[in-house]
């Protein structure tokens, strides 16, 4: 196969097709290197988020996936010692080198964590907390936000009638949705999702898998995923990271299909055939 210098996708350069949403960009990532402690962990990733779509990051532990995830609404910041370079463009601004309030962005680029991480609260104050902390003062506006939230995730008929008993009583399944719905009460544009099935059990990953399958065309969902035939099911985009000496790169980035059935690059093509990785 021939190789291409894959660290760098713009919707030129996709490859032709019909996805199953309109590719219009709404993240912009150029050249994105981030480090910690002089350590460069990811170097030279290149790609658009498409508006509407879903994303899915695939590639083995340890490659700089989760990594990536969290430059997108700024997580990093959190990590101390970690330096991000490069570009983030979302609707104009960069979220690397202009102002920034993070707690709004935040509120636009919501995440979802692999292990659900409900708060010690009740099931209402785990969707109240963070409107109130958002400023939404108005109790009837909150009580409709969060009931449509849980409407939204299919856990409205499961726990109307104890809202107030603790969020840790419900299955891991629910709790997953629960943090779901936690993002989505703040009416976010974005949705990362870092690999959100894995601590759950298949009856409960098929039902957060079919939720995903729901949310798209709302919202833009960049999803980390080692479940490959998980990406191929809900997928428009499909992005693949690797570690080239001992820095995570992404090596491929095309529409899911194409991806999945002719892959560019060699690497690609045996991570997903299980001959590497």
């Amino acid at each position: 196969m021939s190789r291409k210098k894959a660290s760098s996708y713009t919707l030129g350069e996709i490859k032709q097709g019909t996805p199953c949403c309109v590719p219009e960009p709404h993240l912009q990532i150029q050249d994105l290197a981030v480090s910690y402690s002089r350590k460069t962990v990811l170097s030279q990733v290149s790609l658009d988020i498409y508006k509407g779509c879903i994303t899915a990051l695939i590639g083995p532990s340890g490659c700089g996936k989760t990594t990536f995830l969290s430059t997108l609404n700024r997580l990093t910041d959190h990590h101390e010692g970690a330096r991000v370079s490069g570009k983030i463009l979302f609707d104009g601004q960069d979220l690397l080198n202009d102002p920034v309030d993070t707690l709004k962005l935040r509120r636009r680029i919501g995440m979802i964590f692999q292990k659900p991480n409900p708060f010690p609260l009740s099931i209402w104050r785990n969707l109240e907390l963070p409107l109130k902390e958002h400023g939404v003062r108005d109790h009837g506006l909150r009580r409709r936000k969060i009931e449509q939230a849980l409407k939204d995730v299919g856990l409205w008929d499961e726990v109307f009638d104890r809202l107030e008993t603790s969020a840790l009583a419900l299955s891991g399944g629910q709790q997953q949705r629960l943090c779901i719905a936690r993002a989505l009460v703040l009416k976010p544009e974005i949705l990362l999702m870092d690999e959100p099935c894995s601590a759950l059990d298949p009856l409960s990953s098929a039902v957060v898998e079919e939720l995903i399958l729901r949310l798209r065309d709302r919202y833009t969902v960049v999803i980390v995923t080692h479940n490959l035939a998980q990406a191929r099911r809900v997928a428009n985009y499909a992005g693949f990271f690797w570690m080239t000496e001992r820095v995570g790169k992404l090596i491929e980035f095309g529409q899911c299909q194409h991806l999945f059935e002719a892959p560019i690059h060699e690497l690609t093509a045996a991570y997903i055939s299980g001959a590497r990785g």
